[in-house]
């Protein structure tokens, strides 16, 4: 099989490679779509991102769907020309956060494309049965792929307590913030609030759920007296999660899900005094059966979010059309 290989920064080949056998319980899948996420582009550009650093050749790609070809042992054969959407990670199942059931903070943790783990920029990948979601005829392989993206945003709902008539600010209407706003949506909030520097992602930002947008750079939401129930911040940007937590009512929540700073200056006094509850997200648990019901019944819509499309030959482009404002999703056809 070929597959996009990173070999440094800013260094991609495409190489030959021999097609993976499924160990016990596992399944092998023919790759069908990769959605392009902003981690994959921090590795490309950046090498690393925190403790994670590449530092031998890696394949990228996380966000993948796909039909089951064959199966190891212990997994019925008739799940052979499944169409599935994968959930890229492997927990150790033994350890106490997997058994707590928070198998995404498992220390043994194999996830996709993060180092030293090769991800699915590739003819095919092998994966736990269980981690193999078998979706429906209705959901396109670009939808299915991008119910990767989505899951995050259905933890970060569940994370900041999203329910009928709730009233919620996200920052950033990048590809997260776009999906966060669909499922704050879904989820029943009466009131998105998206702000975004780029006056063209906050008018798109109005078209997938938001029911107002603020530019930060004329309005400061820390003194706008918005006084949410939640705080998404899907920006990373240092301010505007100091001042997303602060335009957070009493007893409210803020969910950290961009990638930003390792170190940031929070507004403590304001978390303290209104008992604000501030937390991150890292992957998920349990999200494929209501990210496929949420797309399956028209709840949210990923495939229009597909702005760009690409073989292997062309990951490089796919990784650099986050510097085209127009772009939000990008994805990869490895069979092309």
């Amino acid at each position: 099989m070929r597959a996009s290989v990173l070999l440094a920064q800013n260094e991609l080949t495409i190489e030959e490679r021999e097609v993976p056998a499924p160990g016990p319980h596992e399944v092998l899948v023919e790759v069908a779509a990769v959605g392009v996420c902003g981690s994959d582009v921090h590795y490309y550009r950046h090498g690393r991102i925190g403790d994670f650093i590449v530092d031998r050749p890696i394949v990228l790609g996380h966000e993948l769907s796909g039909r089951i070809v064959a199966v190891g042992e212990g997994v019925a054969g008739d799940r052979v020309g499944q169409r599935v959407a994968i959930e890229p990670q492997k927990p150790c199942h033994r350890c106490r956060q997997c058994l707590a059931g928070r198998y995404n903070l498992c220390p043994f943790m194999e996830f996709y494309a993060t180092p030293p783990i090769d991800g699915a920029f590739a003819g095919y990948v092998t994966i736990e049965s269980s981690f193999a979601h078998a979706v429906p005829d209705e959901l396109s392989d670009e939808a299915a792929a991008l119910l990767e993206p989505l899951s995050v945003a259905i933890t970060t709902m569940r994370k900041a307590h999203i329910v009928p008539g709730s009233r919620v600010l996200i920052a950033g209407a990048g590809p997260i913030g776009i999906i966060c706003a669909q499922a704050a949506r879904a989820f029943g909030a009466a009131e998105i609030i998206v702000s975004d520097l780029v006056p063209e992602r906050r008018e798109r930002a109005l078209g997938y759920g938001a029911t107002r947008v603020i530019d930060p750079a004329v309005t400061d939401v820390a003194t706008a007296g918005l006084g949410v129930d939640a705080f998404i911040d899907a920006s990373g940007a240092p301010r505007a999660v100091f001042s997303g937590i602060k335009a957070v009512g009493p007893a409210g929540y803020a969910v950290l899900v961009g990638l930003g700073n390792s170190e940031m200056t929070l507004p403590v006094e304001h978390i303290q005094n209104l008992e604000i509850s501030v937390t991150g997200i890292f992957r998920y648990t349990d999200t494929w059966p209501a990210a496929i019901h949420l797309v399956a019944t028209g709840q949210v819509d990923l495939d229009s979010l597909v702005t760009g499309r690409f073989d292997l030959e062309h990951v490089r482009e796919a990784l650099d059309s986050d510097l085209d404002p127009d772009s939000l999703k990008s994805i990869v056809y490895p069979q092309r």
